[in-house]
């Protein structure tokens, strides 16, 4: 078993490094909730488009 076989062998679906966002594919400050997905940047440009409303 050389280095090949074992460098990214992981499996990555439920992991952190499987998580991205699904508009910019950023790893970091995800949206996880609702099953959304979305990093914190994407979220606020397109929360009105999702639906969400900011009431304060």
């Amino acid at each position: 078993m050389g280095h090949q076989d074992v460098w990214d062998s992981h499996n990555k679906t439920h992991s952190k490094g499987g998580r991205k966002c699904r508009v910019c594919s950023n790893q970091w400050g995800l949206i996880r909730k609702y099953g959304l997905n979305v990093c914190r940047q994407c979220f606020r440009e397109y929360a009105k488009d999702i639906g969400f409303i900011k009431y304060r």
